[in-house]
């Protein structure tokens, strides 16, 4: 009963009203700015990822370096979703779900612009030097005191989804792959991230972002060269995996194989809320993070977050989508779903040592999400709940324990709470953005002016 209340739940979260509410504050914030974040792509590319070794381009104040907080937040939200969610999407909505992932992150990266800079520009510093920011802090500051309880039902919604996908949703689907892989008892994967993430998490923030700045890179890197190499054993069928996204997307799918077919809708659905998901824009979930980086100015740390979107869906999500395609549509139409399908992508070309690649990128994803939602969960029961040792104590107790809840439930289950999770998540945090869009323009419009963009 339970779990049909919450499929039902899930899906009427993800319908129209939250679509729309994406859709909108992406195109609203596109539009505005003139669809920045394609025409400066190489801008946004030479000011982040570009200045990654240039320690003497550090200025201002924060906790982290620039890069550790794009790591941190690529920890976040680099997880299982850029590879089983992935998977279950084409599984369930057929290959034109990736074409509305692609939309979703193109705008998104606009919406998390917008976020990180709302979240630099009314972050606060702590007694111990320590900054937080994020959407409790640009609701209050930013609307006003009597919008403090949309601040406080946010933080509050933070705190539960933090749980929701970081620690139950990232273990349950490692423990899987290692159980499936190496043979390794589920408990006993779920004992040693446990333990790995506490001795990270509960180093601060700035040990997090060490682990991170060191740990997703070499993720990303290792998960993109072995995904380019089936891309180019499969070249010839890419053309043909192309014209199927984008034909897909706008045309429903009738039933082939294992696949039960897809409407439009439901297409639209499963591609926008695995691709939201995925990079969390949105959100406001990873600008938590960058509102604890050093920066001299809230739009400069905004690239990173239009570029952590690009990394994680443009790049990794797409690595996986089409990996899954190009092998053969008798692959993602026979009937598997999540990290299975992924698994058997992977396989088509290196065989069983397909399973490891996959296992070690679905690991190290999970053992970094793991970690790098600690940032949000500490900032949300610091906003809600204060810095009571005691209290600080307890929630660090209570981030250690889904993991061990999650291995009693079915992966479908886990997923659908995770849709729950980031649905109720968003509803607040997109109504803000919308809310303070004449603060974000004049804070653009002028930071456009210094550094002599149009």
């Amino acid at each position: 009963m339970l779990v049909e209340w919450c499929n039902w739940f899930a899906g009427q979260l993800w319908g129209w009203p939250m679509l729309v509410l994406i859709t909108a504050c992406g195109v609203v914030f596109t539009l505005g700015t003139g669809f920045f974040q394609i025409r400066h792509l190489p801008f946004i590319w030479r000011e982040t990822i570009g200045k990654v070794f240039k320690k003497e381009a550090l200025k201002g104040e924060g906790t982290i370096t620039p890069f550790q907080a794009i790591s941190a937040a690529l920890a976040g939200t680099i997880g299982n979703g850029n590879i089983a969610g992935v998977a279950t999407a084409i599984a369930l909505g057929g290959p034109g779900a990736v074409f509305w992932m692609w939309l979703m992150a193109i705008l998104g990266m606009m919406t998390k612009f917008v976020e990180v800079t709302l979240a630099v520009l009314f972050r606060e510093e702590h007694a111990d030097g320590s900054f937080y920011g994020g959407p409790m802090h640009y609701i209050e500051k930013g609307l006003g005191k009597k919008w403090k309880p949309l601040a406080v039902f946010y933080g509050i919604m933070m705190i539960l989804g933090a749980l929701g996908t970081a620690v139950w949703v990232q273990p349950s689907t490692m423990a899987l792959a290692m159980e499936t892989t190496f043979g390794v008892k589920p408990l006993y994967t779920v004992i040693v991230s446990v333990v790995i993430t506490a001795l990270v998490v509960f180093g601060g923030f700035r040990r997090i972002g060490q682990f991170a700045e060191k740990v997703t890179p070499f993720l990303v890197i290792f998960y993109v060269v072995f995904s380019l190499g089936i891309l180019a054993v499969n070249i010839a069928s890419l053309p043909g995996v192309f014209v199927t996204i984008f034909t897909y997307a706008f045309t429903p799918h009738a039933a082939v194989g294992g696949f039960a077919g897809a409407t439009v809708m439901e297409t639209l659905r499963r591609g926008a809320s695995r691709g939201t998901f995925s990079n969390e824009a949105g959100l406001g979930t990873a600008p938590m993070v960058h509102a604890t980086a050093i920066t001299d100015h809230p739009c400069n740390q905004g690239l990173y977050g239009a570029m952590e979107v690009f990394i994680d869906t443009m790049v990794m999500c797409t690595m996986t989508a089409l990996v899954i395609l190009c092998v053969s549509p008798d692959l993602w139409s026979g009937g598997l779903t999540g990290a299975e399908l992924t698994f058997a992508g992977f396989s088509s070309l290196y065989g069983s040592f397909g399973h490891i690649v996959v296992t070690v990128a679905i690991t190290l994803a999970a053992l970094t999400t793991m970690i790098g939602f600690y940032f949000e969960y500490k900032t949300s029961v610091i906003y809600v709940f204060g810095e009571n040792p005691v209290t600080l104590f307890i929630f660090n107790v209570i981030w250690l324990v889904p993991p061990f809840i999650a291995l009693e439930k079915p992966v479908e289950f886990v997923w659908t709470i995770v849709d729950i999770s980031t649905g109720i998540e968003g509803i607040p945090n997109m109504i803000a953005l919308l809310l303070l869009s004449p603060i974000f323009f004049k804070t653009y419009r002028a930071w456009l002016k210094e550094r002599g963009l149009k």
